[in-house]
């Protein structure tokens, strides 16, 4: 599976009052592994960073003045993500300013769903901390991702954070490979068709039986929650 996660910063809080991106900040994963690759640019807006914006992000206009526009940069951009899960933290926020930006450019580029598929972290750790505060520095605390060098909003620094924020809050929805295995008989015998050769059933050690469940307190320490750990437990009971 190839994932990228993205961030944007931008010069004010709403496209819809004209606000425009500065910057975007992508980076891959393959099989939920930071691949190397990355995709960030600084973008010339056309108009001036609310105060607010430059406080937060520490991009000021001045700095912005040599760097391309958003319709120099759409197709590296687009490119780049099609096909991919993007993974993105409040991300009603990023696709409504980057669908608007496609929108400006002045060809039929469509929506940002007609590249990639999105999936909205922010809503993912609303339903795993209910009532609780879960912005990007408050799942860093929680989750124990070190978060001391963002002293300052940066799109690539924060996808960054959130590529950790992200394999943390998902640890074993995926990376175990639990979900291709095939639910095993009850009394653990290997099914054969009558052509089969006969399967030796090859059960764990005591040592790793021990590493095994060292790994699944890990996650739990991690993620807050480890199903595999509560069944571990519910069984030698």
């Amino acid at each position: 599976m190839r994932q990228i996660v993205l961030d944007t910063e931008t010069t004010g809080l709403a496209w819809e009052r004209g606000h425009r991106v500065i910057e975007i900040g992508c980076i891959e994963l393959i099989k939920r592994r930071p691949t190397g690759r990355e995709f960030q640019r600084y973008l010339n807006p056309d108009r001036q960073i609310d105060a607010g914006a430059m406080e937060v992000t520490g991009i000021s206009n001045e700095s912005l003045l040599d760097k391309p526009r958003f319709h120099e940069i759409v197709d590296e951009f687009l490119d780049f993500i099609r096909g991919a899960e993007l993974i993105i933290h409040n991300a009603a926020f990023d696709i409504g300013f980057l669908d608007n930006e496609l929108s400006l450019v002045g060809r039929e580029l469509g929506r940002i769903s007609d590249y990639a598929e999105v999936i909205d972290s922010l809503r993912m750790a609303r339903e795993r901390y209910p009532g609780q505060r879960n912005s990007l520095d408050a799942l860093c605390k929680r989750l124990g991702v070190n978060n001391a060098h963002r002293i300052q909003h940066g799109a690539l620094l924060d996808a960054q954070l959130l590529v950790e924020v992200y394999l943390t809050l998902t640890s074993g929805q995926g990376d175990l490979g639990f979900a291709a295995e095939p639910t095993p008989p009850a009394c653990g015998v290997v099914p054969s068709s009558p052509t089969a050769r006969p399967r030796r059933v090859l059960r764990a050690s005591a040592e790793e039986r021990a590493l095994h469940a060292e790994r699944l307190q890990k996650i739990e320490k991690k993620s807050g929650v480890c199903v595999w750990l509560a069944q571990s437990e519910a069984t030698l009971d």
